[in-house]
Order: structure tokens, then C-alpha cells, then sequence
């Protein structure tokens, strides 16, 4: 079994920084893309950042210059700080990831999603 496990969502004022934290656990054989994604009530989930194993990034262009993704693959943690927010952020942040894992006899491959971290940014 695998598990990612999210932390760091909250309450936060308008302009202000927070900073999500996603680590993965259980049977992994190697942990591929990993990602951010979001939904805002009434809306559809939309990707936020994505970062492959090598490290390169990929952002959506309403947050570019002001989030950042990064890992720790020693950790199979994935971050998300999120600087100069906006009431516009205001979503479930969920992550993601694309795991190989071990299974009884071999090797399988996935994505995963957390459960998602409620992030509110006050005006």
C-alpha cells in the first residue's frame, strides 16, 4: 500500500506565504512525477505545479512567480510554497504522485492523490 499524506493548508491574510507539504509512504520502488493540483468550490480540479524526478517544472500561469514546487526524494516529499497569495487561491490543494511500487510478485505503477488541504486566503 501507498500513502501520500499532505500538511500545511490553513488560513492565511491575503499577500501572505504558506507552504504545503506532501510526503509518500508504503511499498516504493521509485516515485515519478509528482505534482500539484487544485479545486475551487464550484469548479474543476485545475494542476497548479508538476516536477519530475530529474526536477524539472512545470506551473500553471496564474501562479508562476509566486509558487514554487520542489522535492526531497531522500524524504518522497513533494512541497508547494506559495508566496503573494490571493483570495483567488482559495482552493483544496491536493497532490499527486506517480508511483512504481512493489507488489507481491513484481512491480506496479500508479498515480496517487492525497487528501487534500484546505487553503483560505483572507482579504
Amino acid at each position: 500500500q501507498v500513502q501520500l499524506v499532505e500538511s500545511g493548508g490553513g488560513l492565511v491574510l491575503a499577500a501572505g506565504s504558506r507552504r504545503l507539504s506532501c510526503a509518500a509512504s508504503g511499498s516504493i520502488f521509485s516515485i515519478n512525477a509528482m505534482g500539484w493540483y487544485r479545486q475551487a468550490p464550484g469548479k474543476q480540479r485545475e494542476l497548479v505545479a508538476t516536477i519530475t524526478s530529474g526536477g524539472s517544472t512545470n506551473y500553471a500561469d496564474s501562479v508562476k512567480e509566486r509558487f514554487t514546487i520542489s522535492r526531497d526524494n531522500a524524504k518522497n516529499t513533494v512541497y508547494l510554497q506559495m508566496n503573494s497569495l490571493n483570495p483567488e487561491d482559495t482552493a483544496v490543494y491536493y497532490c499527486n504522485a506517480d508511483i512504481t511500487y512493489y507488489t507481491n510478485i513484481h512491480v506496479a505503477r500508479r498515480d496517487y492523490w492525497g487528501q487534500g488541504a484546505q487553503v483560505t486566503v483572507s482579504s
